[in-house]
């Protein structure tokens, strides 16, 4: 596993489960909360207050979502009133850009709502889908470290920990890179299940990389089906996918015992996964054939019963609807197979 020979300061990381007051709740560890990226087709959630409230009603024993205002006394009522339905709060936010003003405003307020860790991403796209060069890879690569140097000095003043999720940008192998390269005790990762699959990285073997330092989660089951130009990549109800769930919540519970699992259960079209066009490559000048064929093997083993199912001509009541429904099953599933119980 990725664990074998890491620092010191590594080994205290994994001992982390995030930094906010609610970090040592037991009770709430055994829960799922959901993120508002499960709801992104017809509604997307503004408030963290109003979702809270809607999270709590389908079961979810915490929220993983954006603050609406950076205002102390709307901090303060989100802190109580996640205190009074006994549920964790994750903040997302973006890391800083040309200013860090505003992210710091971010991170004290996030801290005043009684955050666990600000999760955020490097890149809003998919890695494959936005360079289309080696040069602009690595002008992102630049780019990315100059953000996270002008965030972790802030992040480490107000003790609160970023968590970088792999966002279908960096493979596995490169997150653990960076995250050694900056040896912090509040810089982690968002671990999701699914998304490095695009990547061609292999699922389990991520999972195994990442979760020493999983400040986060989010957890989603994925589907395969293989097209013209490589692969559909598909977000389905856990459960219902490829994916080693319950050894993913188990290896994720070894490494980082108190860290949460938020749902990210998108409901959306199949994503095109184009690994068989020369583009896809540009941006992966380590990687061989043999990452292909690994993923297009698992593709072909594990084809789904029915075709990928599409939203196309379904209108906002339906979408939302279906989100619902999607989160409900991923709810149960969870509190019946994978030990995380409704809140």
């Amino acid at each position: 596993m990725a664990a074998t020979g890491i620092s010191r300061r590594e080994m205290l990381l994994a001992s982390l489960g995030g930094i906010g007051a609610a970090a040592g709740a037991v009770g709430l560890r055994t829960t799922m909360g959901l993120a508002t990226t499960s709801f992104m087709t017809a509604a997307k959630p503004k408030d963290a207050l109003e979702f809270l409230e809607y999270a709590h009603s389908l079961g979810a024993g915490g929220i993983q979502a954006g603050l609406r205002t950076a205002e102390p006394e709307y901090a303060r009522r989100l802190r109580r009133r996640a205190g009074e339905l006994a549920m964790y709060l994750e903040v997302m936010a973006g890391l800083p850009k040309s200013d860090a003003v505003e992210f710091e405003r971010v991170v004290v307020a996030a801290k005043e709502a009684g955050t666990l860790c600000i999760r955020t991403a490097c890149l809003g796209g998919r890695r494959y889908e936005t360079f289309s060069s080696l040069d602009e890879w690595k002008r992102f690569v630049a780019d990315s470290h100059a953000r996270i140097r002008a965030a972790l000095p802030i992040a480490e003043k107000h003790r609160v920990a970023v968590a970088l999720e792999n966002h279908k940008d960096w493979t596995a192998e490169e997150l653990v890179a960076l995250l050694r390269q900056y040896q912090s005790e509040y810089l982690g990762v968002c671990l999701d299940t699914g998304n490095n699959i695009a990547l061609l990285d292999d699922p389990l073997d991520t999972v195994d990389r990442l979760a020493p330092y999983a400040i986060s989660t989010h957890l989603k089951d994925a589907a395969l089906e293989e097209d013209e130009d490589g692969f559909l990549l598909a977000d389905v109800p856990l459960g219902e996918g490829i994916l080693d769930l319950e050894a993913m919540v188990a290896r994720i519970r070894a490494a980082r015992p108190a860290t949460r699992f938020s749902l990210e259960m998108i409901t959306r079209n199949p994503l095109e996964v184009p690994c068989l066009t020369e583009t896809f490559w540009a941006t992966f000048p380590e990687r061989n054939g043999r990452y292909l064929a690994r993923t297009l093997a698992l593709a072909r083993a594990r084809k789904p019963a029915t075709a990928l199912s599409r939203l196309d001509g379904l209108d906002a009541g339906a979408l939302r609807a279906l989100e619902e429904e999607n989160v409900k099953k991923c709810i149960a599933y969870a509190r019946d197979n994978l030990g995380l119980r409704a809140g």
